[in-house]
């Protein structure tokens, strides 16, 4: 298969074409709701990572929702834009800037975040919740191999 004689190497591809059309999945049941709410997949999760973590420049945001710099500056530009955040200079240090909500941002997300979330839940109402808990921890495992070969 794949022109591949290495059984390791065929069932990582397997697998990796399995997890992608499982994202896709279930990123098609969740975005259509997302985009009439007039946001992105990556700016709600730049306004729940803020809601959660608080304030934070643009490059831990990027981290944060795995997005290029260069993206999340596009994706904090609109979002100023409809005055859901703003930025920020860092009192500590006065280089930095932090993007931060407003107060329009913070009523947004609360609002829309627990609605989000049970989007989610039921576009993975396919697998029970121990099911979820050890894809979660296997996927998790996935994530931390890829950091440590880097």
């Amino acid at each position: 298969m794949y022109g591949v004689e290495d059984p390791a190497v065929e069932e990582a591809v397997r697998t990796y074409v399995k997890l992608m059309r499982a994202s896709r999945s279930v990123q098609a049941r969740i975005e259509p709701a997302l985009a009439a709410r007039g946001l992105t997949p990556t700016q709600l999760g730049v306004l729940e990572a803020l809601l959660h973590k608080g304030a934070m420049t643009h490059r831990e945001l990027g981290r944060k929702v795995l997005t290029s710099a260069a993206n999340m500056t596009d994706v904090v530009d609109k979002l100023e834009r409809r005055e859901l955040v703003r930025r920020v200079r860092d009192r500590a240090d006065r280089r930095a800037v932090r993007v931060e909500l407003t107060e329009a941002g913070r009523a947004l997300i609360e609002h829309l975040f627990p609605r989000h979330a049970a989007d989610i839940a039921r576009a993975m109402a396919g697998l029970p919740v121990g099911e979820l808990r050890a894809l979660g921890d296997l996927l998790r495992r996935l994530g931390a191999a890829e950091t440590e070969s880097d």
